[in-house]
């Protein structure tokens, strides 16, 4: 069925977005190239070598490089006004609440997904593949497909993508899942790609400076009404901050003040304008619960036993039992106490490499 054999392939201009097109064409699909913007191009983008995250003209003549290179039909999207919609609205809304977002984790069901499976459908393709370090597996007994974690742990991104649905799933090919990022370059030096050496950005796409308090600054509303406040230390006023934005959970330095031990932000209360802050040891708690919850590899937690939790990206892991509420909230009991559990950001559940559930963290104890 060619419908099936056609893929639409997300480009961002890197070295892991490029090989996977080569990869697929190699393989005998027939690859379609999509490169999206998530703010507006303007001229003053046009410049020559602009590689910041706020356009990145840069990676989108790249991204059309390499498809010419490859000899395949690209197209560059707009996206701009439905991510502002989604994700940057977000991602200053929680900020303003006291809580940090994480909003690859939001970008991927709601624009790299399910944005990008309805321009899939456009361009009758099937499927969609992205250069993300994760692989793709099909239950035949249950018939759920699910997230597993990458050969390349240091890279694995399975983490961001604890939200794609059942559907959006079943139209996905990871195919660098069983690559490392090193034979990755070496795969796209083989096949004649001029990006395989290319500089690998570590910022946020929207967050050029790669200070998220840019992004507050342009986008909210009433900022000005955000004065400094107080800093406490059970339950002493020992300084002032410079508006409760501005800081984050486990954040150290900048704070301004001093203790013959360093001090922590361990908790932001946005209604009074207050950072609590600790030590080290008065951060770690053994209890989260999360909403927004979404299965993967089953349909509930079953299994009275520990998975491997997630809090952070580069987290390593900690052993926790996990269980829903009767209003479908994840709690998550850790057998050790873990430091600095963050609302706002991701909590991923795998049974070993495998990605069972995740949610967003409101709370812990």
């Amino acid at each position: 069925m060619k419908y099936k054999r056609r893929v639409l392939v997300g480009m961002s201009g890197g070295v892991d977005s490029s090989t996977t097109a080569a990869i697929l064409k190699s393989q005998g699909y027939e690859v379609v190239g999509i490169t999206v913007t998530s703010v507006k191009i303007t001229d003053d983008c046009k410049v020559e070598n602009s590689t910041s995250g706020c356009c990145n003209y840069q990676a989108i003549i790249d991204a059309s490089d390499v498809a010419e290179y490859l000899g395949i039909e690209h197209h560059i999207v707009d996206l701009s006004d439905v991510f502002k919609e989604k994700i940057i609205s977000n991602f200053v809304d929680e900020y303003l609440k006291g809580r940090t977002p994480n909003p690859c984790s939001l970008c991927n069901p709601l624009i790299k997904w399910g944005e990008i499976l309805k321009k899939a459908d456009d361009y009758d393709c099937y499927f969609y593949a992205t250069g993300h370090y994760a692989k793709l597996v099909l239950d035949n007994e249950t018939s759920r497909y699910y997230v597993r974690m990458a050969k390349d742990k240091n890279k694995d991104q399975s983490y961001f993508l604890w939200g794609l649905s059942q559907e959006q799933l079943k139209r996905t090919i990871f195919p660098l899942g069983d690559y490392t990022k090193a034979e990755v370059r070496e795969l796209a030096k083989t096949f004649g790609l001029k990006v395989y050496n290319k500089f690998e950005s570590q910022e946020i796409c929207f967050v050029p400076t790669n200070n998220y308090r840019d992004v507050i600054n342009k986008y909210a509303i009433g900022l000005e009404s955000i004065q400094e406040g107080d800093i406490v230390f059970r339950g002493v006023v020992i300084g002032k901050h410079k508006g409760y934005i501005n800081y984050t959970i486990g954040q150290r330095k900048g704070l301004g003040v001093s203790y013959s031990k360093p001090l922590y932000v361990k908790n932001i209360f946005p209604d009074t304008n207050t950072i609590e802050v600790d030590v080290e040891e008065g951060l770690s708690s053994k209890k989260l619960y999360a909403s927004n919850v979404n299965f993967m590899k089953s349909e509930n937690l079953i299994e009275k036993r520990p998975y491997l939790v997630k809090i952070r990206y580069k987290d390593k892991g900690s052993l926790a039992y996990c269980t829903l509420s009767s209003s479908g909230q994840l709690i998550v009991d850790f057998l050790e106490p873990k430091k600095a559990i963050t609302p706002g950001q991701s909590v991923v559940v795998y049974d070993e490499e495998d990605l069972v559930v995740g949610g967003v963290i409101y709370a812990s104890e």
